[in-house]
């Protein structure tokens, strides 16, 4: 079995050291991509892909990779590092996400979608699909994405407070068994004991946060950051009295909401009139 590598001992960037480790391992085997496709099965050019570090690859890939070089996890280690990295997100995003996942607890307010946390693969896929994304990028942005989900997971997660608009419960996916399983999963979300859901009913009137979806974060030090976005821009707000300010528009937002008993009781009945089977 191949040495195991000190990753320290290379590239510091989680997709970097990925890609570098597969043209180190397919070297000391001495096989070309077009062999190594033979054996495995894939076309060459995603294994070139993967090796110059334009695409991530699936973990069936990556699994099978392993057993072929003999390295039991360790591929897929690098890749599981390297889909979490915050690079792996468009740039805007990169400095919000690192922050993310140092956050102490999190609170949002959504407009029209399920915050990315609470995304099934399937609501990511045409989310992300209608923003543009196609083939290798689409799929590498939805493991990305539903990767972030691992910050609410776990015995030590931080608290997570999130206000839906109505209109996110109403914007359903075009399958209504895919709508069903992410009404499912923000019902299942919300009996988490680190989650609090509520639900912001039509009829409550206009407020600060009508076209505004805002993430806040509470970090290690003490101070919090707020992420807002609207449909044509976003920004990472750090400076104090724009975060107050932001916070007490959503304190206000909070108090229109239906509380967490009530918020799940619409789910369940927004759940009643959707069809569990797959459109054909």
């Amino acid at each position: 079995m191949p040495q195991r590598r000190v990753v320290t001992g290379r590239s510091q960037e989680p997709r970097q050291r990925f890609a570098e480790e597969l043209r180190l391992l397919r070297a000391e085997r001495g096989v070309s991509l077009r062999e190594l496709a033979g054996e495995l099965g894939w076309d060459a050019s995603n294994f070139g892909k993967m090796e110059s570090g334009r695409s991530l690859g699936s973990p069936e890939v990556v699994e099978a990779l392993d057993q072929y070089y003999g390295t039991p996890g360790l591929l897929l280690a690098l890749w599981e590092l390297a889909v979490g990295d915050p690079s792996q997100f468009k740039e805007q995003y990169r400095r919000y996400m690192v922050l993310e996942a140092e956050a102490t607890s999190l609170w949002h307010y959504a407009v029209s979608r399920p915050p990315g946390m609470l995304q099934t693969p399937a609501y990511a896929r045409e989310a992300l699909s209608a923003g543009g994304l196609k083939d290798e990028e689409l799929e590498q942005q939805v493991i990305a994405r539903i990767g972030r989900q691992r910050v609410l997971e776990g015995d030590d997660a931080p608290p997570f407070r999130v206000i839906l608009s109505e209109g996110v419960l109403r914007n359903s996916l075009r399958d209504p068994g895919e709508w069903h399983e992410q009404l499912e999963y923000l019902l299942a979300a919300g009996g988490r004991p680190n989650i609090t859901l509520h639900v912001l009913p039509f009829g409550t009137g206009l407020h600060g946060l009508a076209s505004t979806d805002v993430m806040f974060l509470r970090l290690l030090d003490g101070r919090a950051v707020a992420y807002a976005e609207n449909d044509v821009r976003g920004e990472l707000v750090e400076e104090t009295s724009r975060v107050e300010h932001l916070h007490r528009t959503y304190d206000a937002v909070r108090d229109l909401a239906l509380s967490p008993a009530e918020s799940r009781t619409f789910i369940l009945r927004m759940l009643e009139e959707v069809p569990c089977e797959p459109s054909t």
